[in-house]
Formats: structure tokens, sequence, C-alpha cells
């Protein structure tokens, strides 16, 4: 199989924004908190990093993230929507995301996203209970989280939200709030995300001199099965891990990443699939202006692709979706046996009755959903 000329041509990309309010105590992110000085420079870089493609490039889903895009003011929103979407046109049918935090939604920003195409907005709720969102340290309350929501669904329509589970001292009555408050309102698509503590952050920092604690894993798993349970009632059943929508409203743009089908990425710490190749841009957005100004690439790390890893990642990611992921279609696209590959451990998740596999489709089990992520490290 001649894997010079097999490899997908990305009909997705994403842009990462950097500016935020201000960093979160569990962010991660590459992030330029309290920096909006530099707003005019970015867009500088980020519009001399698109113009290396040399002609646009249409794509069927385009997302915007961060950080928070919408923070910029209406006038910088506008001019960012319009140098992306002058590179990566996005198709007729296609899916246009944005993300957004609920304090900066206001009737002009929801006017330049909808003036430019934009058909999907994800919200970082993480919480509408006060107490959790001042631990969270969320500059947002209830109030403005469902107003936020309901005007952007009368605007854009599609509206996503993210909800953050186990964080310190909650309890599964109060994570039930959350997602009852949440199915009471306009949302198509729903993302949970049990709390984690990434190396580096304040929050990491805060567990080390045990001012934060880990939630119980059997709390964590309750609360876990309470999102899956209201979801599936509330008419947004599961299709991946984190992931809950209708068929109609699942998110296309994932689509393509966990089927490893190609994405451009720009902007700092983006990370993309192109040729066969994976390239990772420098995580500080001081750095990545200053490349990118000076003419010189962003990317820090750059690794080429064999066949068998993108097989192995195909599967990895695939399996975490709900339908499961069909090792023949892989098979045919890459010239790797996943299913021979991957016997050994298959047969392992197998006996321990965390997947089924029918025909060369490899679906988790009821008892292998919560461990997704054992039965992804098997497989890689």
């Amino acid at each position: 199989m001649d894997l010079d000329r097999s490899w997908p041509r990305p009909q997705a990309a994403y842009v990462h924004v950097p500016f935020c309010r201000h960093r979160c105590g569990y962010c991660n992110f590459s992030v330029l908190a309290g920096r909006d000085d530099l707003a005019d420079s970015f867009l500088n870089a980020l519009a001399w990093e698109l113009s290396q493609l040399g002609t646009p490039r249409p794509v069927e889903t385009l997302f915007i993230g961060g950080g928070t895009p919408t923070h910029l003011p209406p006038q910088w929103l506008g001019r960012m929507l319009e140098l992306v979407t002058t590179w990566l046109p996005v198709a007729e049918q296609g899916e246009f995301s944005v993300e957004a935090n609920p304090g900066d939604i206001d009737a002009e920003r929801l006017r330049v996203l909808q003036d430019f195409g934009v058909n999907r907005i994800s919200l970082g709720v993480q919480s509408f209970a006060s107490e959790k969102l001042r631990v969270l340290q969320r500059d947002h309350d209830h109030a403005i989280a469902s107003r936020a929501i309901e005007a952007a669904a009368a605007t854009i329509g599609n509206v996503s939200i993210d909800l953050i589970f186990a964080a310190p001292d909650e309890t599964p009555q109060q994570w039930l709030g959350d997602l009852r408050t949440a199915f009471q309102l306009p949302i198509r698509h729903l993302s949970t995300y049990a709390l984690t503590y990434e190396k580096g952050t304040q929050f990491w920092t805060r567990r080390a001199k045990q001012e934060l604690h880990n939630a119980d894993e059997a709390v964590e798993l309750e609360m876990y099965q309470q999102a899956r349970s209201l979801a599936a009632d509330a008419g947004l059943p599961q299709y991946e891990i984190s992931s809950f929508a209708a068929p109609a409203a699942r998110c296309r743009h994932n689509l393509h990443y966990w089927e490893g089908r190609g994405w451009h990425a720009f902007g700092p710490g983006a990370a993309g699939f192109v040729d066969g190749c994976r390239a990772t841009n420098h995580r500080s957005p001081t750095q990545y202006i200053r490349r990118c100004l000076q003419g010189d690439s962003p990317v820090a790390e750059r690794e080429p692709i064999t066949a068998v890893q993108w097989a192995s990642e195909r599967a990895a990611f695939g399996v975490r979706r709900i339908d499961g992921v069909d090792l023949n279609t892989i098979q045919m696209e890459t010239g790797v046996d996943v299913e021979q590959l991957r016997r050994d451990k298959i047969a392992e998740c197998l006996q321990w009755e965390l997947v089924t596999l029918t025909r060369g489709r490899l679906r988790l089990t009821e008892k292998g959903i919560p461990l997704a992520d054992t039965v992804s490290s098997a497989l890689l």
C-alpha cells in the first residue's frame, strides 16, 4: 500500500485563540490572561501562519477554540473571523463552531458570529451552582449562564455546553442539580468532564498542599452514570465517552479527530495532522507570536506517523465512541490489521468483558464504558 498517496486530505481545521480574562486554576491550555494588548500582534501572527497555506483550503468543519475567542471585542472578533474564513472557507453544509464563555455573550458578539456563518457555539458553563463556580474560579453565575444559552440558541441555534463534575466537595445530589438545570435549557449537545489536576496548574499545587482533594472514585463513577442516564432521558443519548447529543447534533469536528481523518491547526499550542505528519505549535503564545512575525515556523514538534501508529490511534480513539470502531475499515484504509496486531490485548479486554468484537466491530460494553481509558491504552 502506497501511504504517500493514501493520507486523507484534511477536511477540518482548528484555530486556537489564547486570550482570556483570567486563567482558571484547573486550566492547562495555552492562554494569555490579561494581555489584551497583544491582540493585534496575535492576529498579525495568525495571518502569517494562515498565509503559509498558499491558497484557501475549504473545510467541512472549522472549530475556533482557546482560550476564549469571544473575549475579543466585537470588532477584533470580526477581524479574526474574516481572516480565518478567508483561508479556511466552510462548506455550505459544514459545521462552524466557536467556543465562548457565558460572561462574554452579548447581542453584538452573537451578531458578529452569525454574520460570519458560525452555526454552532460551545459554551464553557462548567456549572450553574454558585459555590462550585467559585471553587472553579469561573466568572459567571446561574443567571448569566442561562441567559447566554438562551440568547445563543435564539441567534446561532446549535448550542453545546461543557460541565465539570467531581469538583472538590461536590456531592452526587449537587451534580444532579447541574444536570437538571442544563436539560431545562435549549442545548443540543453536552460534554461532561471529571475535574482533573494537571501538572503545572494552580489546582495541582493546591492539591499537593492538601488544600484540594480528589473526589472518591466511587462518587465520580456515580456522577458519571447520572450524566449518562439523565442525558438519555432528555433526548441527548451518549455517543462518545464524554459526549451526549441526538445524532443530528453530534460534533462533526470531533468525529474528524476520532476517525483520524486529518486536520489543519493554527495558533499557539495547536496540533494538526496533515499528509501523515503530526505538527504541534509552540505552547507559549508570546513565542508563537514572535516566531510568526519574524517569518519563522511556529512548529515546536513534528513527527511523521507510520501506518501502524495511524491505525492504532484510530482504533484507540474510535473505540471511545458508543457505536464502537470498525477495525475492517481501518485495515482497508491503512493496510494494518489492528485485530491481529493487538490480538493479545483485545483478548484480555474480551476476557474481562470490557468489549465485544463482532465481525470486526470493537465496542465497549456497559462494564467497559467507565474503563474506556484502559481499553484505549491497550490498543495503542
